[in-house]
Order: structure tokens, then sequence, then C-alpha cells
């Protein structure tokens, strides 16, 4: 009886890119146990490093770094590595990051906090498109217009707090202190 030798899978490889040392520790090692090979990353420099030498399959990159961000991360990582399947994972998002990620390449954006389940399926959803009926048309919250506007107009500055500070007619102090803080609801719950 001859038995065919099965060739080995190929084991999914992830690349976590986060700054927050404990939350890039937890979320490496949570895929790590579903299966994935997982290097990780504290940055930018960090990150491109590893891609070099690995280019894995995915990412996950978090949106707010020190030094560059994860927006150049991800036009960087796509250059390097083209079939890489990115998913943007950000305590500070916005629609015009949001839209910014995936023009760059990114396959979903994600707002933290988001468990290893949700960033899985992310992986596998092709960028989806609602029927127009499906739309929901509740009016955003004050705050929450202000928050999209702000991160449009940093975009729009490639995240310089000072020009974009200047833009809004704001010390670069008030705006720093808004952006330290999540984003808002986008609708009033209750």
């Amino acid at each position: 009886m001859v038995t065919q030798r099965e060739e080995p899978k190929h084991q999914q490889t992830i690349l976590v890119v986060d700054d927050n040392d404990s939350f890039r520790h937890l979320l490496a090692r949570g895929l790590h146990r579903r299966g994935f090979t997982v290097y990780a990353a504290d940055g930018y420099s960090q990150a491109m490093e590893l891609l070099r030498v690995h280019c894995p399959d995915r990412a996950v990159v978090d949106l707010k770094m020190a030094g560059k961000n994860g927006l150049e991360l991800i036009r960087d990582a796509l250059d390097l590595c083209p079939d890489l399947r990115i998913v943007v994972l950000t305590g500070y998002g916005s629609i015009a990051t949001a839209i910014e990620a995936i023009r760059l390449g990114a396959c979903y954006y994600l707002a933290k906090p988001a468990d290893i389940s949700e960033i899985l399926r992310a992986f596998e959803r092709e960028q989806e498109t609602r029927p127009p009926g499906d739309i929901d048309f509740s009016p955003l919250t004050l705050p929450r217009i202000e928050w999209e506007h702000i991160q449009r107009v940093l975009t729009d500055c490639q995240g310089n707090v000072s020009q974009a500070a200047r833009k809004l007619g704001i010390h670069r102090r008030t705006l720093q202190r808004k952006l330290q803080k999540y984003a808002p609801p986008e609708q009033e719950t209750g």
C-alpha cells in the first residue's frame, strides 16, 4: 500500500503593528493561538524591516504611531509586498482616514476595540457596497461632525498638526488635545 505524502500546508503569516506594547502582545498571542505565524512591530521602521524579510500574507496596522503613521506604512508596505492584505485598526477612526486607508490599499478599517474574530472576518471582506435602501441617514452628532472635519483637514495636511491648526483657525495645543480623545459616537444613544 503506497501512501502519498501530503505537502505541508502554508501557515498563514500576519504582521501586527501597534505602538501600544500590551495591546500588540495580546493581539499577537491571540493570533498565534489561531494558527498564524505572527510578526510584531512597534512602528513603521520595525514593520518595514519585517516586511523586507518575511513579506507576510496579512497585516493589522494601527493608524496613529510615533514617527510615520499607519497610512504611510500601508503605502510603503504594499509597494514592498503587493499581495499583502491590510486591516487598519485604530482608536482614532474617522471617515477621512478610513477613505484614505482604503484608497491606499487596505482591505478594511476597524475601530478599536475589536476582537480577533472581527479582525479575521475583516480580512475576508471585499470592499462591501450596500444597496441605497440600506443606508442609515441618521444625523451625526455635533461632536462627531467636528471630529470628522478635523480628521479631513489633518489628512489634507498629511498629518501636520501645526498646519492643520492654522487651517482650522485654532491653536496647535487645542488641536493636539482634541486629537488625543477618542472619536465621539456617530449618533446619540438611548
